[in-house]
């Protein structure tokens, strides 16, 4: 299924490097689509206890950088991994995390050398690498995009406790969005689960907190 986003458009903010170029979205509240997401999310992570939250969040995956090679969660072992979840049509929350991120490696300086950022597409049928590429054009170039099949997204977001949930954009209409939580999963060099960070802190706060988990 293919969706074509609607006329309209709007400059990232927050980019650095060069004229800002915008990105076209397709229209929505996207407010209450995140808000619906996290609490959602939130009551999935915590009906277990902490220790087991720890364990439970992480593990294999099997996905594609954009350039066809393969990666799994190994492939970053000595750097801290920065992971989001999202979608390049989707209206607000992930070029806003996307931007923020970017300011965040921004801010750390040479301590970003730590930090692998990494975007795992939940939407590999309308995620082709080249929309890929041409999404992530617009953040630091040290965000290295991943995509699968339907069933190696599948197993990435169950082993990351990803909450998503496809609805069409209007009744009866083919075009969709997906409603999915939004938090960033920051892991240790060694691979395994460091914390969830909040997605919506800003960039400073961000690279503040990061700043205190690598020192």
């Amino acid at each position: 299924m293919s969706v074509r986003a609607p006329s309209g458009s709007r400059a990232l903010p927050g980019l650095t490097g060069g004229a800002r170029r915008p990105w076209r979205a397709p229209h929505g509240s996207g407010l209450l689509t995140w808000l619906r997401a996290t609490v959602l999310c939130l009551w999935f992570l915590l009906s277990s206890s902490g220790a087991e939250a720890a364990v439970a969040i992480g593990g294999h995956f099997s996905l594609n950088r954009l350039d066809g090679e393969a990666v799994t969660e190994r492939s970053f072992a000595g750097k801290w991994q920065l992971i989001y979840f999202g979608f390049t049509l989707c209206p607000e929350t992930c070029p806003t995390v996307m931007s923020e991120v970017t300011g965040a490696l921004r801010d750390l300086g040479p301590l970003s050398q730590q930090v692998q950022p990494v975007f795992i597409t939940i939407d590999p049928e309308r995620d082709t690498p080249e929309q890929l590429k041409g999404f992530l054009s617009h953040f630091d170039s040290r965000i290295v995009g991943l995509r699968g099949n339907k069933q190696q997204t599948t197993e990435a977001t169950s082993a990351y406790r990803v909450y998503i949930k496809t609805r069409p954009i209007e009744a009866g209409s083919e075009a969709y969005t997906i409603e999915h939580s939004s938090f960033l999963f920051l892991m240790k060099p060694d691979g395994s689960f460091a914390r969830l960070l909040q997605a919506d802190a800003g960039g400073h706060k961000l690279a503040d907190t990061l700043r205190h988990e690598l020192q």
